[in-house]
Order: C-alpha cells, then sequence, then structure tokens
C-alpha cells in the first residue's frame, strides 16, 4: 500500500479485508506470504566460493610459491615443480576451508539474533517473528521496541519514535493518527512508523502496510552496497605483527642464501631453499587461524545462552574487569509473583474491587487461553493475581481503555484512563513515594490522606523493601471528563512482589571476585530490595547491609560536579538504587575514568546510551527491549548474570587460546630458520630440501594449530587478574619462551644427527642422505610433540588442558598418519628424497624428540621461562 499515510485507518481496514480486532487469519496470512516474501532486508550475498579462494591465492607466500615452481620448471626439475603446485593446491584448500568455516560461523550466529513482533492473529495478541509479518498484520508497538515493518498507526498514547536511521534527525517524532495530504515527504508522515526505526515513548496499535524491500529502509538497502566488516583489534594487531614478522623472516632468508652461497653451495639451489624457507617460516594462515577461534568461541556461547554481534567484543571480554549489572532478571528469576497486597481486595465482590480493577487496567500485558504470559513480568504477576478471582477478562471488557501515559523511568508510574457509567475513571500504579506525591485521598471513600498516613504508609513500603520485595502502590481517580490526571488521587492499596534472586548467581559473584572483576548492582528499586538481594547473593557482606555500600540517585551529584573523593566513592559502592539513565551513563564514565573495562547490562530504551558506552554491553534476550538489543555487543538470551560470568571466562580462553597457537606458531618456525642457519653456516652436508621444509610446514603447522583453538579453560583461568588490553599479545616473556623452544626444537633436532654420526655410526662417513632424514623426520615430530608443550605454566603436564584436548590428538594422529602414507609409496619417498630407516634410526628420531619436550617441559616446571 503506496499511500497509506493518505487514508484513514477505515479505509486502510476494508483494503486489506481485515478489523483491528480480529486481525488476520492463517489462511490470510499464507496468501499474503506467498505474494510479498518474508520481511528481509535483502543483502549482497557478500563473499563467494571463488572470492575466497581468489584471497588465498593472491597471498604474497603463494606468490613466492608460484616463483618458486616457476624455477623449478625452468631448470628442468618437474617432479619438484609439480610438487610445489600440489602443495599450492593444498594451502589453498586449507586456508579456503578455514575462512570458509568462519564465514559460515558468523552466518549462523546472525541467524541466532531474530527480532520479534507483538501483533494480533486469529484475534490473539502473539509473538510473531518479524520475517513472518506480512501486509495487513496488526502490530502493537510499545517504548523499546524495534518497529519491524513499515506500518500506519491508528490508535497511539504518547508515541515517540526515533527516525534518524531514515532521516538523520536525532530528535524523536511525535506521532498522530490523522490522514495526510497526497505528495507528504517520508519524513513528515507523522501517522506511519518505517521499519528500522525504534519507539522511544508511548504505545501504539498499526497495521503493517509494507514489508522486507517495499519498506522506505528497504528502498536504501537498494542503494547502498554491503560495507565490508572492519577487522577487530586482535585481527589488526596479528596483521601488523605478520608484517613486520615477513620482514624480520626475508631478512634472515637473504643472510641465510648470502651465506650458503659464499660458502660454495649453489646458486640455484639456495635460492630454492631460501624461498621454501621463507614460506615454511611466515605463519601466513595465523590471522585466518585467530578468526576461526573467536567465531568458534561465538558459537560456544551461542549455546550457552550468549549472542556475541561482534567478534571485537570476544576480545574485550577476556579484559572486563567491572560488570553494572541491573537486579530484576539478571540477579534474579524474573518470575514475579505478587507476596502480599494491602489491604486485601474484596473477596465478596472482586469485579468491583477498585485494587483488582487498577491491577487489571493499568496494565498492557496479556495471558492467552493456553496459558503464555506476553508483556513485562511485574504486569503479568499482578494480571495472574486477578486471575486468581475470575474477574481480569470482565473487567477489562467492563472498562474500555480512553488514553494512556505509559511507565518512565522518569516519572516511575503509569496511568490509564477507562470509560465507566460516570463518565470516566483514571488508575495508576509505580513507586509508591511517586503514588504518594500525586494522591491526596486514601481509599475509595474518599478519606483525607494525611502526612501521618504517608508515613505510615513510607514505613510499611520501606519494611517490605527491606525484606527483598519489590514495593508498588495503587490509586485511582474518577472524573466526568477523558483527560489523563496527574493529581488529585486515591491511594488504594500496597503491593508486595517476590523475585527471588537466581541459585546460581552467588557463586558466579564469588568467581568474578576470585577473578579480579567487581560486580555492581544498578536498580530502579528501593534502596532497601536492592540491599537485601545484594546481601543474599554475597554482593555485599551482611554486616555491612544498610551502610555505606549502597548509593541512592538523589545522592548522586552529576559528572561535572564530582570530586575525585566523589568519584572513588563511586568505584568503591558495590549498590546504586532509583538510578536515572544520566546517572549511569555517569557512573560508566567515572569507572572508564579509572582504567576500567566496563560491561554493562541492560533491558530498556533508556538503558540504550549507556549500553553503547560501556565497553561491552549487555542485553537481556527476554525482557530486553529491541533497542536495547540494537546497540548492545551481546544479548543474553536467558537474561542470566551467570551466563555473562560465562561468556568473560569464554573470551579469556578464547585469547589465550590463540596466544598458544600464536606462541607454537612462531617457535617451530623459528627452529627450522635456526636448523637451517646452523646447517648451511657450519656447511654440512645434510640440509634440508626446499620440498621437505614446506612439507614441515604442511604438517606441523596448520592441524596443531586449529587444534589449539579448541583448548579447554586450564583451572586457574578464573583466578587469573583479567587481562591489560594495551599489552601485546606477545609481550617479552613470552618472546624469551618462543627463542627458548626454538633453539631446543632445532639443537635437538641436529643433535639427533651428530650423535648418531658419532655414537652410532662412528666410524663411518657422513651419510647426507642418512642424515638429511633423520633431521627431517625428528624435526618434524619434535614439533608435532611441541604442542603439549602449550599446556599453562600451573597444570599438571599429564592432566593439563592440552592433553584433555582431544582434538590436538587428531591433529597428531593425522599428522603421523600422512608421514606414513607418504612413507609407503616410492613416488612420494622420491619427491621428499625419503629413504627406508632402520629401528635404530626410528629410535633416535624419537628420543631427541622426546628429549625436545622434556627439556621444555622441565624448563617451564623450574620457571626458567613462563608463558
Amino acid at each position: 500500500m503506496k499511500s497509506a499515510y493518505n487514508l484513514k485507518p477505515e479505509q486502510i481496514f476494508s483494503a486489506m479485508g481485515i478489523t483491528p480486532e480480529s486481525g488476520l487469519n492463517d489462511e490470510g496470512v499464507t496468501e499474503r506470504r506467498e505474494q510479498y516474501g518474508v520481511n528481509d532486508i535483502q543483502e549482497d550475498k557478500g563473499q563467494t566460493w571463488a572470492d575466497i579462494i581468489l584471497r588465498q591465492v593472491k597471498s604474497p607466500i603463494v606468490l613466492l610459491l608460484f616463483f618458486a615452481a616457476g624455477a623449478s620448471f625452468f631448470f628442468g626439475e618437474w617432479l619438484d615443480g609439480i610438487a610445489i603446485l600440489i602443495v599450492i593446491l593444498i594451502n589453498t584448500a586449507v586456508g579456503f576451508y578455514m575462512e570458509y568455516q568462519a564465514d559460515r560461523s558468523m552466518q549462523a550466529l546472525r541467524d541466532l539474533t531474530s527480532i520479534t513482533a507483538r501483533g494480533i492473529r486469529n484475534g490473539i495478541l502473539m509473538e510473531i517473528d518479524s520475517r513472518e509479518l506480512v501486509p495487513g498484520d496488526i502490530i502493537y508497538l510499545e517504548a523499546g521496541d524495534m518497529v519491524p515493518a513499515d506500518a500506519r498507526i491508528f490508535k497511539l498514547a504518547l508515541l515517540q519514535i526515533n527516525e534518524s536511521t531514515l532521516t538523520g534527525e536525532s530528535l524523536p517524532v511525535e506521532k498522530g493518527i490523522d490522514a495526510l495530504p497526497e505528495g507528504t515527504a517520508v519524513a513528515e508522515q507523522v501517522n506511519m512508523v518505517f521499519k528500522g526505526t525504534y519507539v522511544t515513548r508511548g504505545n501504539a496499535s498499526a497495521i503493517v502496510t509494507g514489508t522486507g524491500m517495499d519498506t522506505e529502509l528497504g528502498k536504501i538497502a537498494n542503494l547502498v552496497s554491503k560495507a565490508e566488516q572492519a577487522s577487530t583489534p586482535l585481527e589488526k594487531k596479528l596483521e601488523a605483527f605478520s608484517k613486520r614478522l615477513i620482514k624480520v623472516t626475508l631478512l634472515l632468508v637473504l643472510l641465510i642464501f648470502i651465506a650458503g652461497w659464499l660458502m660454495g653451495q649453489d646458486f640455484f639451489e639456495m635460492l630454492r631453499t631460501s624461498i621454501a624457507l621463507a614460506v615454511a617460516a611466515i605463519p601466513e594462515g595465523l590471522p585466518i587461524v585467530a578468526t576461526l577461534g573467536l567465531a568458534r568461541g561465538m558459537l560456544i556461547m551461542a549455546r550457552h545462552n550468549v549472542i556475541v554481534k561482534k567478534l571485537s567484543a570476544v576480545e574485550t571480554l577476556g579484559s572486563t574487569n567491572v560488570i553494572c549489572t541491573d537486579k530484576t532478571g539478571t540477579l534474579t528469576e524474573n518470575q514475579m509473583s505478587v507476596q502480599r497486597v494491602k489491604p486485601k481486595p474484596s473477596e465478596a465482590d472482586p469485579a468491583n474491587s477498585k485494587i483488582l480493577q487498577a491491577m487489571a487496567l493499568c496494565n498492557t500485558a496479556n495471558i492467552t487461553d493456553d496459558g503464555t504470559e506476553i508483556g513485562d513480568p511485574l504486569e503479568t504477576a499482578l494480571l495472574r493475581y486477578v486471575n486468581t478471582y475470575g474477574v481480569s477478562d470482565s473487567i477489562r471488557s467492563r472498562y474500555p481503555k480512553i488514553s494512556e501515559e505509559p511507565f518512565s523511568s522518569e516519572t516511575k508510574r503509569m496511568i490509564t484512563t477507562h470509560k465507566d457509567d460516570d463518565g470516566s475513571i483514571a488508575f495508576v500504579k509505580g513507586a509508591v513515594e511517586e503514588i504518594l506525591l500525586i494522591s491526596d485521598k486514601i481509599g475509595t471513600e474518599n478519606t483525607v490522606l494525611t502526612s501521618e498516613n504517608k508515613k505510615a504508609l513510607l514505613n510499611e513500603a520501606s519494611e517490605l523493601a527491606s525484606s527483598g520485595y519489590k514495593v508498588i502502590a495503587l490509586a485511582f481517580q474518577q472524573s466526568p471528563s477523558n483527560k489523563i490526571r496527574t493529581a488529585g488521587f486515591s491511594f488504594l492499596a500496597i503491593v508486595a512482589l517476590m523475585d527471588p534472586a537466581r541459585p546460581d548467581v552467588a557463586q558466579a559473584i564469588d568467581e568474578c571476585k576470585s577473578a579480579g572483576i567487581k560486580v555492581i548492582m544498578i536498580t530502579g528499586d528501593h534502596p532497601q530490595t536492592a540491599n537485601e538481594i545484594a546481601t543474599q547473593l554475597n554482593l555485599i557482606d551482611r554486616k555491612n547491609k544498610g551502610t555505606s555500600t549502597g548509593l541512592m540517585g538523589s545522592e548522586m551529584k552529576a559528572y561535572e560536579e564530582l570530586t575525585e573523593d566523589d568519584k572513588t566513592l563511586w568505584t568503591e559502592t558495590s549498590v546504586f538504587a532509583r538510578v536515572n539513565p544520566v546517572q549511569k551513563l555517569d557512573l560508566i564514565q567515572v569507572l572508564q575514568d579509572q582504567k576500567y573495562v566496563v560491561g554493562m547490562t541492560g533491558d530498556g530504551v533508556n538503558d540504550a546510551p549507556a549500553l553503547k558506552k560501556a565497553d561491552i554491553g549487555i542485553a537481556m534476550g527476554q525482557r530486553g527491549t529491541q533497542v536495547a538489543q540494537g546497540v548492545a555487543d551481546m544479548i543474553l538470551k536467558d537474561d542470566s548474570f551467570s551466563s555473562i560470568v560465562m561468556a568473560i571466562k569464554q573470551g579469556r580462553i578464547i585469547f589465550e587460546n590463540i596466544r598458544k597457537f600464536v606462541i607454537y606458531l612462531l617457535s617451530s618456525n623459528l627452529s627450522e630458520i635456526i636448523a637451517i642457519s646452523i646447517a648451511s653456516g657450519l656447511s654440512l652436508h645434510f640440509q634440508l630440501l626446499p620440498l621437505q621444509i614446506l612439507f614441515i610446514n604442511l604438517v606441523s603447522d596448520v592441524l596443531p594449530a586449529l587444534a589449539l583453538g579448541a583448548t579447554a579453560a586450564p583451572g586457574d583461568i578464573m583466578k587469573q587478574p583479567p587481562r591489560n588490553q594495551d599489552k601485546p599479545i606477545i609481550d617479552p616473556g613470552r618472546w624469551r619462551a618462543i627463542i627458548f623452544y626454538a633453539i631446543t626444537i632445532s639443537a635437538c633436532s641436529l643433535g639427533a644427527v651428530v650423535s648418531y654420526h658419532f655414537l652410532i655410526y662412528p666410524a663411518g662417513e657422513w651419510n647426507p642422505e642418512l642424515y638429511n632424514n633423520i633431521l627431517f623426520f625428528t624435526l618434524i615430530s619434535a614439533q608435532l610433540l611441541h604442542v603439549f608443550n602449550m599446556n599453562s605454566s600451573s597444570s599438571n603436564f599429564f592432566r593439563s588442558e592440552v592433553m584433555r584436548n582431544k582434538y590436538v590428538w587428531y591433529a597428531l594422529a593425522c599428522g603421523v598418519g600422512i608421514i606414513g602414507i607418504l612413507y609407503q609409496f616410492e613416488i612420494f619417498r622420491e619427491v621428499l628424497s625419503l629413504y627406508p630407516l632402520t629401528v635404530v634410526d626410528w629410535l633416535v628420531i624419537v628420543t631427541f624428540s622426546l628429549l625436545n619436550m622434556t627439556i621444555n617441559y622441565l624448563a617451564k616446571f623450574f620457571k626458567i621461562i613462563a608463558h
């Protein structure tokens, strides 16, 4: 429907063949979906298989290999040339597989972050996947919702929409219902809502008029191409690191080439060896392996109810040292139930009870016939309570809604006005102190509300809050007019609801403390309610309950007015109550000023600025608004604080695993440079051949590195302090470990040959072919076993996380299997210049490979090196 803004709602209903009460039926939905398709913005398909393959071939390393293959063909070394092309093919296939898997992982995560909408179908208000919406659907929107499709408004209450995604205008737009003239610009169509915008205030009912690419957002999507995904900070670090490594490696290879040539080695043989060594020494797959490790970690988190939207967030998780968390639903069960109502509603005539009427009418939630609860947990709890009297449906049909002032964090109340026999009746619910401010009477008899009454009611609310209850108040006002009133109410009742603490949160908070992570509770609840829950969860000591462990929002100065003492007090405080959105932003700024890496949870539209400002914004998946989910870096599908701690733990694991395979790759590749440099410098007779170097690189680099990326957490991962983001991936201590490992591997590999010659074959001449094979197999075996040295320094060697990693054993089995297969076929033996070895030869190779692993283990055990 192209000009819905120009029509009256009644005309649209007629054209669509529906009524606002019933919406579409199942048959109508099916027909329209076949006609209009899914409600989705079609993006570019992104990188194709050909794009990924081309990126592998365009690598400088692969170009070097092509040069080596061309040189081999030029000099008539056909077998070598073909073998190098096979190496290129294998390298390309492995690189393609890893990048393709990472891309698939990211797509799987995007599919998990679907948005739902509330709509009416078959006369029932229900949750609908936004992709399944069709023109003619009736949708209900309220503050915090992302608008799922273009729609014409036919009913609203104080509706404001942020349309900056379409118009660039940051100020919210006030919406209306009246039809507009033909030709009205999109930015001025105040009776329409548009896909991709979000509700900042109020609520509305609207009829969908455009979906998918037929929306205004879809039209814009047709004009712009998909932006290339930015690299994460870690990927940028690894890329810069790889570039520096390439320069250093090429310099070393050049020196080796010149030294070998000056020592009388064949020029072209040294050229091929140098190129092969350059290829083997540079871990060209490092960024891809790192990306795959990050993507794999994100999928693991998704299986544990944590959706991480950005790769960069995974890195930041490992550095998080403060979590600012909401109370309701995150630290608590979010399963509210009414525990006490004072005074209790009349059981003799419940339909005429003003208390039950306030609970049912000042309420936008709904409970379907099958028991499905739709709406805010507090409101569904009130509705559940009214249902125990069996009068909720009769009350709602008897008093149709006229207007509404939605709840906001500023007013801390919600007011609705309804038709009744005497004109209208207004109901309000909210914080006790706020309801008392707008009330001057008490009870249905309109008794004057005295200051003594107010004091007694506040004391009663405070006493309930100190026992852990969430406390609200109800009031009403009758009037001959239909306008919402904000004063002159009659106070009805205090309602105490219980939302118990989650049983697993106390342990999770203790785990945070041992991991050096500070937990701060921020809530809009009564401070005594917050204090009680914080005490139950060991967030504060019971002996400190009610003392300076908490701050009220009214006690918090503006950021510009804060002294250093104030900032210190804020950073040392564990509970903040009755806090508004601006104060949340100020708290984050104070923490970031103190160099904290801040994780912030939120669920409402007013939380969006704080979620965006925090280093890690964490939105609730069950009760979170779509706006909060849109700006957040992470979404908790189960709203549980324990899931945040799990995500931080996983973030630490991912970074440690990336560090593990960086150390493994660098030490293994550096060992090849050292071994060949020594052999070349001393003019030894058992130099490694170019294809042997390439084969070592293939077998010992890729599979073990990938396996290390799947290593489980060491036992002390959550007993270590958070990682400093400013420190490099490889610090000086780990560089010393890399160099030590490389020297040990090369020394044991060369030592195997020298020991064999002087101990086992002392009377014979140097045997270049035999000694070449011993060096080749010792080097590759030592590198494969070197993966077991990648365990953490604090873990037991035989029970370490690497030993328990089944993928490491699979990688080793594959490596040994590949060697065994090649060794059995003469054509492969000829390509790699391999010769039959005796049992004694293999015994020497295995002994020195194990010796390398033992030396490195002892060096870590006695703290000569650490990583």
